[in-house]
């Protein structure tokens, strides 16, 4: 692990989070959007590059036999702790020829692409720039934790290689042993069980990926000693017909880890990288609004008087308002060029009769696609608003919140009043009398904070509170 930059922190699987880490890692027109269900009717629409499959994770057992290590394929294995989400994400970009990566991701897939799966997430893992994009994107809290598993684990194998080596002094200087105790039988001594280590290891969640590449589809896990073969595609199913290859995987890992038959626990989640929806959006507004102006070119050549012979007045007011987007941002994408000239060659050679007709469904199509432009604009600004809260450190001012509280003498109240009305509180006796209120000078307050500050680092035996965690 690259110590000098620091760990990765965990991230939420939340489709804005995954969408603005793709986003900030350099790739165009690509959005992160959830699947509820992997039936046809629920992904056959989306057209999906590939999936991220999150879910409990916990051990299980795999023959090598059963992975393979093709050259073409990009897999890194994941070396650093909660950095699956960014490992699930790039194993499954850099294996999507028709996705533009940016600059950046180009240029490192260019260069580890030679190397093997251990390198290529040693890549990943010095990548200061992959690695600041993905703590971007994380609470304060969260990166707060993961400084303190380093400086945990670094602790502990400290101990463990001190405890060592008293270990071996004694045996250098302990005496040899009398016959009597040679023939002692001595209880085996049985390793007990970290219950804190057991809860963390329970509520640890793991983010893999799923991808059509080189005529198969294959599952991606940075945990698993290379790509794991899930089925072939034909020449038919190729480009869209991959999940139905994908399906039965997903079906497999769903009932082994949660939700079966019964689907009594569902803790995993299925999101999809698919074609950027507000590009897709916008296209297909501008594509009617390109349209309606060729139709009335077109019109005012042909007929002066047209606008008297449209159908529904009203067409005409909404025509005034429908074209325009004020809060849409100033570059208008239009990726199907070559289809809009073709559209505007037909309306040349149209007759004149049919063109009011195709008037109207431009205006009514670039009704609905102005609604659909303005809704991702929407989700866009809440998903920056989630973002602005998810990563704003409230720590400080909850801090100096509590600290008014004790030296105005509010705080003792507060406390009585939860102990009062939590009834399995055991230490509240009936009758028992309520502590004074105290007010504490700032000087001693101060003082009993550095006070406790020394206290907290004279313990050894510390360890972050248990998080629902990635693996």
């Amino acid at each position: 692990m690259d110590l000098i930059g620091g760990p990765f922190s965990v991230i939420e699987s939340d489709p804005g989070v995954f969408t603005a880490l793709t986003r900030r890692l350099g790739v165009k027109n690509l959005s992160v959007v959830e699947v509820f269900d992997i039936e046809p009717w629920a992904t056959d629409h989306l057209q999906p590059h590939g999936l991220i499959f999150c879910f409990h994770w916990r051990k299980d057992i795999h023959r090598p036999a059963e992975f393979e290590n093709p050259e073409q394929v990009w897999f890194a294995n994941q070396l650093s702790d909660d950095a699956c989400a960014t490992h699930a994400i790039l194993n499954v970009l850099l294996n999507c020829p028709t996705v533009n990566l940016g600059h950046e991701l180009q240029q490192f897939r260019d260069e580890t692409k030679e190397m093997s799966p251990v390198m290529k997430g040693l890549a990943v893992t010095n990548s200061t720039h992959i690695r600041n994009v993905h703590n971007s994107l994380a609470r304060q809290a969260d990166l707060r934790g993961s400084l303190n598993a380093i400086a945990t684990t670094t602790l502990s194998a400290q101990k463990a290689k001190a405890k060592e080596q008293q270990q071996s002094l004694k045996k250098k200087h302990a005496a040899t042993p009398s016959k009597s105790k040679l023939h002692m039988k001595t209880k085996p001594k049985t390793k007990p069980v970290d219950s804190a280590d057991s809860a963390e290891e329970e509520e640890a969640f793991h983010f893999i990926g799923y991808v059509p590449a080189f005529g198969k589809v294959w599952e991606l896990d940075g945990l698993k000693p290379g790509p794991l073969e899930v089925g072939e595609l034909t020449l038919a199913n190729n480009a869209t017909g991959w999940m139905d290859v994908a399906r039965p995987a997903i079906r497999m890992k769903m009932a082994k880890y949660g939700g079966g038959t019964d689907a009594g626990n569902i803790q995993f989640s299925l999101l999809a990288l698919v074609d950027g929806t507000y590009e897709k959006a916008n296209d297909e507004w501008e594509y009617w609004r390109r349209e309606r102006r060729s139709i009335e070119r077109r019109l005012d050549d042909t007929d002066g008087n047209w606008k008297a012979k449209v159908d529904q007045e009203s067409l005409l007011k909404v025509s005034e308002h429908a074209f325009t987007l004020s809060d849409a941002p100033g570059r208008m994408f239009l990726q199907a060029g070559s289809h809009r000239l073709l559209r505007d060659a037909e309306i040349l050679s149209s007759s004149p009769d049919t063109l009011l007709g195709q008037w109207e469904t431009a205006v009514r199509q670039a009704v609905q696609t102005k609604i659909d432009v303005e809704e991702e604009i929407k989700k866009a600004g809440d998903d920056w608003t989630d973002h602005i809260k998810r990563t704003h450190d409230y720590e400080p001012f909850v801090v100096d919140y509590i600290k008014c509280l004790c030296r105005d003498g509010f705080l003792e109240a507060l406390l009585d009043i939860a102990k009062s009305t939590n009834p399995n509180n055991g230490s509240i006796t009936a009758g028992k009398a309520k502590k004074p209120k105290m007010t504490l000078p700032d000087d001693q307050i101060d003082q009993e904070d550095s006070h406790n500050a020394d206290d907290d680092d004279d313990d050894d035996e510390w360890r972050t509170p248990p998080l629902r965690r990635h693996v």
